[in-house]
């Protein structure tokens, strides 16, 4: 199926009452962000969109694909279905080498020139993660950081899932940055759910989320969009500290000072 836009209705929320929110689109090419406090519903709201909630799920709500109802093998077919989910509980129970996995999945995907699609897939991944990942390494040997990197650029590049759903992905380590760069280069729909503002004010927008129900959206303005390009500054501030400490260097409050006003400039 050739998806150009999926629609989600609202449901209710914890309390029972109909979501303020009664319903959003989202098209190809999409970044939208879902934000709120943790224990608001977050994470539901990404659920119901992989499963293709068709008010069958405690939130009533419904998801449909180019206005119409989900067919059931998008739900039961993994070579059908369209959405790959990011989340933040990610473990391998396989100890295949890293190059061996992701050959096994192009294979799978029908890929003509693997070693290619496998080099691609990896630099994607090492763009996004502190410590390089490399293709002998077991993949229960990665990290946090290192598996969900390698996660998203086999659904991006692998997997070429026209849906992309991640779940915090700050909390992994990932240079988002980075992340929303690299995403944004390819004509897919990606829902992040974060607690980072810059992610949510790099949106197209965002949905906020109190009490389990979708409370309200906002389309990102030109002054948010402003706010954002502050808030760089102050990321990239954080980041370059983070690379010095990970690297053994000692900070003396002149070099903070010193770094803050380059940086910031």
């Amino acid at each position: 199926m050739d998806i150009r836009k999926i629609t989600v209705f609202g449901g209710i929320g914890k309390n029972g009452e109909p979501e303020n929110v009664e319903r959003f689109d989202l098209k190809m090419g999409d970044i939208i962000s879902i934000v709120g406090p943790t224990g608001c519903g977050k994470t539901t709201l990404i659920n119901d969109i992989e499963l293709f909630a068709n008010c069958n799920t405690p939130s009533k709500r419904k998801v449909l694909i180019n206005d119409e109802t989900i067919p059931e093998d998008f739900s039961f077919d993994p070579k059908e279905h369209p959405i790959a989910l990011i989340s933040q509980y990610t473990n391998f129970l396989s100890d295949l080498p890293v190059g061996e996995f992701l050959k096994i999945h192009a294979t799978v995907r029908g890929a003509e020139n693997i070693e290619q699609i496998i080099a691609e897939t990896l630099e994607f991944a090492n763009q996004l993660t502190g410590e390089a990942i490399i293709r002998n390494t077991a993949m229960t040997e990665l990290s946090g950081g290192q598996t969900r990197s390698l996660l998203i650029a086999d659904a991006v590049i692998i997997g070429n899932s026209p849906i992309i759903l991640l779940d915090e992905i700050e909390n992994a380590g990932i240079n988002r940055t980075k992340a929303l760069e690299l995403l944004k280069n390819y004509k897919k729909i990606f829902v992040f759910v974060t607690h980072d503002p810059r992610i949510a004010l790099l949106s197209d927008f965002r949905i906020v989320m109190k009490s389990g129900s979708m409370q309200k959206l906002i389309r990102t303005n030109q002054e948010e969009t402003l706010a954002a390009g502050e808030l760089k500054k102050i990321d990239d501030i954080v980041l370059h500290f983070r690379g010095l400490i990970r690297a053994g260097e000692e900070i003396s409050e002149l070099v903070l000072r010193e770094s803050i006003q380059s940086l910031a400039k």
